[in-house]
């Protein structure tokens, strides 16, 4: 069926509740490998609560992308989407527990053409129960079966441009082997993420790693980096998928610093790909 535009474009859902606990915050953290290290007090303070001397939990800027899981404007039915890019401005730290609303609409919907899919954005904006914004969670999809429905051209837009110059750093970050059968207990159950023969119809050799993890990761990387494992420093983080990351590959993060904003880019040396395109973090 195609995609009805004006259907689409008016689509929103509010005030859609949802409750998280320490345990999730935990989970999330080890999912996008923190702890790896037991003996790491920086990491540590993101994945263990139980401390001899009392010290505060912290929340990872990019939970909010799971903090409520399912968010959508509504049924839009769509036909072999990809995610694009995700895009999260930090109006709040996150609490280690919280009751939660979730606002939902769309965006934007373009028309790529026929064959050539549609790019669908829609935005989550997270409130805490006095109804105060902590986060505008902004998903861009493409939907590979779904163009020629006779509505606006996608219309270019710059994506950020990292530097031309060298990196300032580079990091290396290893993922597990089975790290998305830990990530997809955060909420998302795709078995292209976990079922081997799912993964080889969809055209892969093996089950890949979730965007949203490896977005998590990037997040990771500038927060030791450049951020002193502080969450509150985070005021956006932006990222376009490339390519995909199967679990077990190393991920280089190569970043550039210009004041407050953090450009990056991760690939794979390895398989020679770049997994994540024009990041852009900026810190307060």
């Amino acid at each position: 069926m195609p995609i009805n535009y004006e259907q689409l474009m008016a689509m929103k859902r509010l005030g859609q509740r949802y409750s998280y606990s320490d345990r999730d915050v935990m989970l999330y953290a080890y999912a996008i490998g923190m702890g790896a290290d037991p003996l790491d007090e920086n990491e540590l303070a993101f994945v263990n609560e139980a401390t001899a001397t009392p010290r505060a939990l912290k929340v990872v800027p990019t939970f909010a992308s799971v903090a409520a899981p399912g968010a959508e404007p509504g049924e839009m039915n769509l036909n072999l989407v990809v995610d694009g890019e995700r895009d999260i401005t930090f109006h709040k730290p996150l609490a280690t527990a919280a009751q939660i609303t979730a606002d939902s609409s769309v965006l934007a919907v373009y028309d790529k053409g026929r064959d050539k899919g549609a790019v669908v954005r829609y935005q989550n904006v997270l409130k805490n129960s006095d109804g105060e914004p902590l986060a505008t969670v902004v998903i861009t999809y493409v939907a590979r079966g779904d163009g020629g429905f006779n509505a606006p051209a996608a219309r270019h837009v710059q994506p950020h441009q990292v530097p031309t110059r060298a990196p300032d750093r580079t990091i290396d970050i290893s993922t597990r082997p089975d790290q998305a059968l830990i990530y997809r207990l955060c909420g998302d159950r795709d078995p292209l993420h976990s079922d081997p023969d799912y993964a080889k119809r969809a055209g892969f050799p093996r089950p890949i790693l979730h965007g949203m993890c490896t977005y998590g990761i990037t997040c990771r990387g500038i927060l030791q980096t450049y951020a002193d494992y502080d969450p509150a420093a985070f005021k956006q983080h932006v990222a376009r998928f490339s390519s995909p990351v199967y679990p077990g590959d190393v991920l280089t993060l190569d970043m550039w610093k210009d004041g407050n904003q953090i450009s990056f880019e991760a690939r794979v040396k390895a398989r020679g790909v770049t997994v994540v395109k024009n990041g852009l973090a900026l810190l307060g």
